[in-house]
């Protein structure tokens, strides 16, 4: 999927991929796509809810090797 920007959040614990997508996105235009990726377990759930209460749509995530790569598009 193509992304307009990519954060690497691996390593990082929560809440800090979120907190680092929120700066990121805040700098996005609405329809741009962000791309993250974290090896935080607990960073599904907490992106997927951010997400959705941020207005936005979280289109696609995946895992392969440790790593869960997301792509949310700016609401």
């Amino acid at each position: 999927m193509e992304s307009n920007k990519v954060l690497d959040a691996k390593g990082l614990a929560c809440p800090m991929p979120v907190v680092r997508a929120r700066k990121v996105m805040k700098e996005m235009e609405p329809g741009e796509v962000l791309e993250i990726l974290a090896t935080d377990k607990g960073s599904v759930a907490d992106l997927a809810a951010w997400s959705k209460s941020g207005g936005h749509d979280l289109v696609k995530h995946t895992e392969e090797a440790g790593v869960f790569t997301f792509w949310i598009r700016k609401g």
